[in-house]
């Protein structure tokens, strides 16, 4: 598998750090592949890189959710509207206020911690007015405890993983890539 070993090898580089960054705010705005993605290869290829990927994972997240947030609150009528047409629909943008009115608080924390999509949660608190300090603070806070779970667990079973990464190459990502496509679908059903 010498594109494994060449994805392993290339994820140790330290400017792969900021790969996770840049790639982390673009989940937090548009982009549908998990962060978990982005983290696994440099940890499971050095374990000495976990704290270093969680801390941009969650810097990334929490700047990206802040954009998000932003473009909900000034910019929704031109460009919260294209991310919705082009990432979701508008009914499932209405139906995601209307659980972020009953639910609140609530609704943030299981977007933050789950893989359910955080960047329509994000765009619709900033157009509801949610405040923006309790917005980010909890978003900072569960995002980086769902980072910091995935983290020490590939931290903890690095060999196993590294094996069953070499091993399972491709089944992984398709199973990653159909658990994107669960992720969607899930939001379409909401």
């Amino acid at each position: 598998m010498k594109l494994v070993e060449s994805i392993l090898k290339k994820s140790e580089h330290p400017a792969y750090t900021w790969i996770v960054f840049i790639l982390t705010v673009c989940e937090s705005i548009f982009l549908f592949v998990p962060p978990e993605v982005f983290m696994t290869p440099p940890i499971i290829a050095n374990r000495r890189r976990a704290i270093p990927i969680t801390v941009a994972a969650a810097a990334g997240s929490l700047v990206g959710g802040a954009i998000a947030y932003l473009i909900g609150y000034w910019l929704f009528d031109s460009v919260g509207v294209w991310l919705i047409q082009n990432f979701a629909t508008m009914e499932k943008f209405e139906m995601a206020q209307a659980l972020f009115i009953k639910h609140g608080l609530f609704i943030i924390v299981l977007t933050a911690f789950t893989p359910i999509p955080y960047k329509l949660m994000a765009i619709c608190a900033g157009f509801m007015g949610f405040p923006a300090a309790l917005f980010l603070g909890v978003s900072a806070i569960f995002r980086t405890a769902r980072f910091a779970v995935v983290a020490a667990l590939l931290w903890r079973f690095q060999d196993a993983a590294n094996a069953i990464v070499k091993k399972y190459f491709w089944p992984i990502t398709m199973f990653a890539i159909i658990a994107a496509g669960l992720g969607i679908g899930l939001m379409m059903l909401l």
